[in-house]
């Protein structure tokens, strides 16, 4: 077995200034990386939400004066440079420990200074980043900066400040979590280990391969082959035969997985949920008693490249103006595994909705329920796929696989 490539990388510890007691971490991270990578390891570090602008500003190594911000052209500041454009390497000298000249700010408003030191060159696995050490939990979002989440912290650990209750109310509302489980001395170094482990995977995921096709693509393929010959027959209502339907629940390993051996169709989701995506592809279609392949069904069923390629656009691609702002969001939470709570998730929904200018035909807000329909409806086509390491179809929280997150960021690529 190979061992893993080592590349070269800096060790920098980042600390929010002005924080008391002290709010830091020590991270490693490839000289390659961009200054949009640092990013995106901050706001993982530290817990944040990246609902905010960023900047990175100050003298690089050479002693140039450089300001990095990810906003549209001509919205930043002049001379304003991408952050996705510029490595590390051109920035920090890993071989000079101490104090770098630039600075990360996050959310202009609260601002949010954070403090760049150089600790030295170090080595790391390819394609990889890891936190060291740090203290603190990290700040909540919108809470008024330095001062504010010190006066958070002071007045809901202290039961009788006249102002307790309502700060409670508003930091149980913004963290979705119970006062009782906020800690602000808490830093689990797993937790963070393991985010910035999903992070690396999101930013250097790899080429897709024949492996990565047969994983999230396997169902599918399984059930077009099945259909090659002849098709499937069906029963007088319409629907797979139970004999069918148990061998599929068999050979695609979902027995163990279903609440009861499944037999019959319609009490047997899996296989009818992905037989009725199927033909919504018109990759199958019902003709007299038989389940048979399209034209295009037929073209794809033995390349798994091309059908990956198809059903990455389809996605990519809503037929309405609903499905094309909410399949994004959606995507994005399972990317940047910061779906908002169950309390809140229909709410995002119906506010992009809003936003993007969508009303009832009689001019009027778009009712939750209808956002909480369109979310179903949305992710609906996704669960048809293995993007999870557990059944797409029984996923309480699953994590997504390394092939699930390629095939995301395929689709989410096709979108931008």
């Amino acid at each position: 077995m190979e061992s893993p490539t080592t590349v070269p990388a800096v060790e920098v510890r980042i600390s929010i200034s002005e924080t008391e007691p002290l709010i830091w971490r020590q991270l490693v991270i490839p000289e390659s990386a961009t200054v949009a990578e640092l990013h995106g390891a901050i706001q993982c570090a530290f817990g944040w939400k990246n609902s905010h602008l960023y900047a990175v500003a100050g003298q690089d190594r050479s002693g140039k004066k450089r300001i990095f911000m990810d906003v549209d052209d001509g919205d930043g500041p002049e001379g304003a440079e991408s952050p996705a454009a510029v490595r590390l390497l051109e920035l920090f000298d890993a071989q000079t420990p101490g104090l770098s000249d630039l600075l990360y700010e996050y959310d202009f408003g609260d601002s949010w200074t954070h403090e760049i030191e150089v600790v030295g060159p170090a080595e790391l696995h390819e394609n990889t980043i890891a936190c060291l050490d740090g203290a603190m939990r990290g700040p909540i979002e919108d809470s008024g900066g330095v001062g504010g989440y010190a006066n958070v912290v002071a007045v809901v650990s202290n039961r009788r400040h006249p102002e307790h209750r309502e700060a409670v109310e508003w930091l149980e509302f913004v963290t979705q979590e119970h006062v009782s489980k906020f800690d602000p001395a808490a830093f689990d170094l797993v937790a963070i280990n393991g985010q910035l482990r999903s992070l690396a995977q999101r930013f250097w995921p790899g080429e897709v391969t024949a492996a990565d096709y047969e994983a999230v693509l396997g169902p599918i393929l399984w059930f077009l082959k099945e259909a090659q010959l002849d098709g499937l027959p069906l029963t007088s209502a319409g629907y797979l035969k139970p004999a069918f339907v148990k061998r599929a629940m068999t050979e695609l390993g979902w027995d163990d997985e279903w609440i009861s051996a499944g037999r019959v169709e319609v009490s047997t989701q899996p296989i009818l949920n992905l037989r009725e995506q199927l033909q919504e592809w018109k990759l199958l279609r019902k003709l007299k008693d038989r389940l048979l392949l399209t034209p295009r069904g037929r073209r794809l069923a033995g390349d798994p490249e091309a059908l990956w390629d198809f059903l990455a656009n389809e996605l990519a691609n809503p037929d309405s103006d609903a499905e094309r702002i909410a399949r994004p969001l959606f995507i994005h939470w399972e990317l940047s595994g910061d779906q908002p709570p169950y309390g809140l998730r229909d709410q995002v929904i119906q506010a992009a909705l809003h936003q993007d200018g969508l009303r009832t035909r009689t001019g009027g807000e778009i009712p939750l329920s209808w956002a909480s329909d369109l979310y179903y409806e949305v992710t609906g086509s996704l669960h048809r796929l293995e993007l999870w390491e557990g059944p797409s179809w029984g996923r309480l929280d699953e994590k997504l696989s390394d092939s699930g997150i390629k095939f995301l960021l395929d689709v989410q690529s096709r979108m931008d």
